[in-house]
């Protein structure tokens, strides 16, 4: 159940896709409050057209408090922040290398805190988003966090934030990783005799096909790449090479294993 009063601070791109997501499952635009202090042209358009409360001059303390801003204006923030938690908010970041130990360490009034880390295609509503909550955090305020959350998509819950780094090397920076997928494909299209144009709406219409698909499909992602694959066939040749030992998943395993580090690096 969505909450019935929302303070989102930070309306950036990923805040105002959040915000979009949240209105289009149903959150009541009287009981929303957007803090931004140079919020966007399209963001202020859209408060005026919905009743949405921008940068009211009265301090509320907020039911559901979401922190979109940037990591790095937290510590400049926090006095404004704090005086904006009650003692029964529920505070939402998505504060990448942000611990949930940090936010309490900047905003002492805070107790409920459910830190969480989306991916870009949240902006779509297609997003895979992790999340952890602390012990203070009752069931009620997990399932609206949930139903936040889940406006933009997938949401896992994760059983420790020690596992934060891991989901943030896998989804979190995921997408990049299939959008080198598609460039990839592309050049070697280009190397195998297609132009530049058509190997690029070749590899990218490929690309976003397969993955429309497997998220269609109720098989594992193994079977169906058993399913296009002929024995001795054109696809059998290309995975000869992509799955011998030193191929594809050799490489994702250092990629992912490279990303967790400089994850813990930058939390730590």
């Amino acid at each position: 159940m969505l909450p019935a009063a929302l303070t989102l601070v930070g309306a950036g791109r990923m805040g105002a896709a959040m915000l979009d997501g949240w209105l289009a499952a149903g959150l009541d635009p009287a009981g929303t409050t957007i803090r931004d202090p140079h919020p966007s042209d399209a963001v202020a358009r859209l408060c005026e057209s919905r009743g949405i409360a921008l940068n009211p001059l009265g301090i509320v303390a907020a039911e559901v408090l979401v922190l979109a801003i940037k990591p790095q204006g937290l510590a400049d923030a926090a006095p404004a922040l704090d005086a904006l938690i009650g003692p029964d908010t529920l505070v939402i970041s998505i504060l990448a290398g942000k611990t949930i130990a940090d936010l309490k360490a900047r905003l002492r009034r805070a107790s409920a805190v459910v830190r969480a880390m989306p991916n870009l295609p949240a902006s779509i509503g297609r997003g895979a988003t992790g999340a952890v909550a602390s012990p203070q955090v009752s069931a009620r305020q997990r399932a609206g966090a949930n139903a936040l959350l889940a406006a933009s998509g997938l949401v896992e819950w994760l059983g420790s934030e020690a596992d934060i780094d891991a989901l943030t090397a896998v989804s979190g920076s995921g997408p990049a990783y299939v959008f080198l997928l598609a460039e990839a494909l592309a050049e070697a299209g280009v190397a195998a005799g297609l132009s530049p144009e058509v190997a690029a709406r070749l590899a990218r219409a490929t690309v976003s096909g397969a993955g429309a698909l497997l998220d269609a499909s109720a098989l594992p992602a193994g079977e169906l790449r058993r399913n296009v694959t002929s024995p001795g066939g054109t696809t059998a040749a290309a995975l000869d090479v992509l799955m011998r030992a030193d191929g594809m998943a050799p490489l994702l395993r250092e990629a992912v294993a490279a990303a967790k580090r400089r994850a813990g690096e930058l939390s730590g």
